[in-house]
């Protein structure tokens, strides 16, 4: 196991009626703002939970933070809590409003350009607003993470940063805000949440057994629990174990001491980039297709994923492997979420070489737990995809 520092300062009010527990969380003299997506919070009970907690703390709202939030449209809101000097930033909403709260909150005070947040990285990011959190949508993982990833549709880019600074304070998990969620954004949460495991556990052995364990463990609770969640979706224990799963899924504890890969996620953003797929999908094109074409570097863990998370034993290690890849497609698909780029009507002749010509343009040559995965390799993995 590798040397590594843990900290996660992200406090969780889990359960039903946690809501409320927004009045204990934020001073009284708080200037927050509230931020939302496409306004279903206020169908579904959520936004007057929210308001009742507030009670009388002075609240700007803005709605409108799309699905990959997109850098524009953030950089409105960063201008009214500029000019309103509001010292609280409130998402209410799933991981795409969590992820442009924390671009807000490191925004604001920021001196400089504000896109440099994203092609740094977040390296000269000082400080932030702080952040609080109602999650409505489990995937990410982003409301007990420091990470945020960010599109700007008019560049066709979409940049990822993490800092310290942009941790949620807290984050509020009530599963009953999820029971009106449409199945396809459900869907995509689940495989979402199963390719964040996927990316700290399956890449070599590190003798970090209970970062494994905690891996397997996620891994077949959400293959557990996914048939059961998309068809009863207000059945409160599923999707309670589904939110918990999501949120250690990426709260930084799996992929401590251990190697990460995360090459899939790097290659789905430029596919979300360049054509709009939804970010979970984008996954399930990937990565049973870099699973394949990356099998005998990650020989020893996906025989160990077969065995352990699939109960897959019999056979020849090759035949194993093969069932594991198998597995994992099928798995996607059963969430209803389609495998190849050809189900989404993209060209893997021209789209592999683009994505890889992307990554390398922005330095990213040496990808995977190995640096192996290199601009030729990605190509190969998309062109596997087709």
């Amino acid at each position: 196991m590798e040397n590594f520092t843990f900290h996660n300062p992200t406090r969780i009010h889990f359960g039903r009626g946690q809501i409320a527990a927004l009045a204990q969380e934020l001073p009284a003299d708080a200037r927050v703002l509230l931020l939302a997506g496409g306004g279903s919070i206020k169908q579904n009970g959520v936004y007057t939970q929210v308001k009742k907690a507030l009670g009388s703390r002075t609240v700007f709202e803005f709605f409108g933070v799309e699905a990959n939030p997109d850098y524009d449209t953030l950089m409105r809101a960063v201008e009214l809590c500029r000019q309103e000097k509001v010292d609280w930033v409130l998402p209410v909403g799933g991981g795409s409003v969590l992820d442009g709260a924390k671009f807000i909150a490191a925004a604001v005070p920021y001196a400089g350009d504000t896109w440099e947040i994203l092609t740094t990285h977040a390296a000269k990011v000082q400080g932030a607003l702080p952040i609080g959190a109602v999650l409505t949508l489990p995937a990410t993982g982003s409301e007990a993470n420091s990470f945020a990833v960010i599109s700007r549709r008019a560049r066709k880019e979409k940049l990822a940063f993490g800092s310290p600074h942009t941790f949620p304070r807290f984050s509020i998990l009530d599963p009953e805000t999820t029971f009106s969620l449409p199945i396809r954004q459900v869907a995509n949460g689940i495989g979402d949440a199963f390719c964040h495991v996927i990316e700290q556990y399956l890449t070599f052995p590190a003798d970090a057994a209970i970062q494994d364990r905690f891996a397997e463990g996620v891994l077949r609770t959400l293959t557990e629990i996914a048939p059961k969640s998309l068809a009863e979706p207000t059945d409160y224990n599923t999707r309670a174990n589904f939110v918990w799963a999501a949120t250690c899924a990426l709260n930084g504890w799996l992929g401590v001491g251990v190697p990460q890969d995360w090459a899939t996620h790097m290659i789905g953003h430029e596919l979300t980039a360049l054509h709009g797929i939804d970010h979970a999908r984008t996954l399930a094109i990937v990565l049973p297709s870099l699973l394949h074409v990356q099998r005998d570097a990650k020989r020893a863990k996906l025989l160990q994923y077969a065995e352990r998370v699939w109960d897959i034993r019999d056979g020849s290690e090759d035949a194993r492997i093969d069932a594991a890849i198998a597995k994992t497609r099928a798995f996607y698909e059963a969430l209803g979420i389609e495998t190849r780029l050809s189900d989404y009507n993209v060209a893997a002749a021209t789209t592999a070489p683009e994505v890889a010509r992307r990554l390398e343009a922005r330095g990213m040559v040496k990808l995977g737990e190995r640096g192996a995965i290199t601009p030729a390799v990605v190509e190969a993995i998309l062109r596997a995809a087709a």
